[in-house]
């Protein structure tokens, strides 16, 4: 085996290596193409649920809001007792 033959070899063997470079390199592209439709798509349906959510927490907000009013008038009712029958003063009796 002279030089010439050496260095043809070495160039096919070299010619191979970026065959199997540029094959493995295209596998992992289309592998994380794959993966980030993947992730679009969990996007979406995580987007959906967060407006589905956020529809459902607008529907009940003005609930909380009445619920917290009616809190206040019974807190309210509530410190008139108090102050009107401190604790340890004997209560009047009810007609």
């Amino acid at each position: 085996m002279n030089e010439t033959d050496l260095d043809f070899g070495m160039a096919v063997v070299g010619t191979g290596c970026w065959v199997v470079c540029f094959w493995w390199m295209a596998r992992i592209s289309h592998k994380q193409n794959a993966l980030l439709a993947q992730l679009r798509e969990q996007g979406k349906r995580i987007e959906k649920l967060s407006r589905i959510e956020h529809d459902l927490i607008k529907e009940v907000h003005p609930q909380v809001g009445e619920i917290k009013e009616g809190m206040n008038a019974i807190i309210a009712v509530v410190k008139g007792n108090l102050e009107s029958h401190p604790p340890g003063h004997p209560k009047k009796a009810r007609e």
